[in-house]
């Protein structure tokens, strides 16, 4: 199948807003258990449900998985889809959670969408097409140095691995704590990543890499121009095991760091270091 990433983006572009109307106008009205500390909602599944519908009618010959529903993936093309990327922020009222959509050939996303409907956010990108914030061009920071620098870290971890992880995670927190110039925990990492495309974040480490959580904001970050990595500095894919972007400048302090943090666990791939 020939791919049309122009099209396509038009497409992907025109599904989250569907759900960013929804998000808008759409209360949570029942919190569904899914596990350990993870919920999800109706307006997860609604959502969901109306934009897989609306890529099965405009791209019938592309495979779709929702995060709720799962799906298909027999073929070498795939829709990727988190609904609601952040649901407790969205539950509890904190304005940090959004729509992410991304097409993937199966190991790399090929463009990304990511709507961040409280903050009136839409991020869109492509290879080839560039990396844009509702119509503006957009850049990582030139930030370089570690004490000047907005770090974003994911959640601590719930289920079965969350002992290791949640080590790990602390063992970042500590040796940031005294170099950096701040450490947040925003919840999503739709936003994590849109936010390290535009500038706002300097970087952005998480402890895992499930495609519907990061596949759109991996696209975005990297057409922008922000390093995306994993732990030992290989190109990121779906085979990853952490999902690290950096502004450029910041990308040789991160990983030294993440090293230290992940020796001896299985955050710490053993892959050699390629470029970004």
């Amino acid at each position: 199948m020939t791919i049309d990433l122009a099209v396509m983006l038009d497409i992907a572009r025109d599904a989250v807003h569907l759900g960013t109307r929804r998000l808008k106008t759409q209360a949570v009205r029942q919190v569904i258990a899914k596990g350990d500390r993870d919920m999800a909602t109706d307006l997860d599944h609604t959502i969901e449900r109306e934009i897989l519908a609306f890529l099965a009618e405009h791209t019938p010959g592309i495979d779709r998985f929702g995060e709720e529903s799962g799906g298909n993936l027999a073929t070498p093309h795939r829709w990727v889809l988190d609904p609601v990327d952040g649901t407790l922020n969205l539950v509890h009222g904190l304005p940090l959670y959004g729509v992410s959509l991304a097409l993937t050939d199966g190991i790399r996303p090929l463009l990304g969408v990511i709507s961040l409907p409280s903050l009136e956010r839409t991020y869109w990108a492509a290879p080839g097409i560039g990396a844009w914030r509702d119509g503006n061009p957009i850049a990582p920071s030139t930030v370089n140095r570690l004490s000047e620098a907005m770090i974003a870290i994911g959640d601590y971890g719930t289920g079965d691995d969350a002992p290791e992880r949640n080590a790990v995670a602390i063992a970042l927190h500590t040796a940031l704590a005294p170099v950096a110039g701040k450490v947040r925990m925003l919840g999503s990492a739709a936003v994590d990543l849109a936010l390290v495309a535009d500038g706002t974040l300097d970087a952005s480490i998480t402890l895992g890499n499930r495609d519907w959580d990061m596949a759109a904001g991996v696209a975005i970050a990297r057409a922008a121009g922000a390093a995306v990595t994993d732990t030992d500095g290989s190109p990121h894919d779906s085979r990853s095991l952490t999902t690290i972007a950096t502004a450029p400048g910041l990308t040789e302090a991160i990983l030294h760091i993440l090293a230290t943090a992940t020796t001896g666990t299985r955050y710490a791939s053993d892959r050699r270091a390629a470029s970004c």
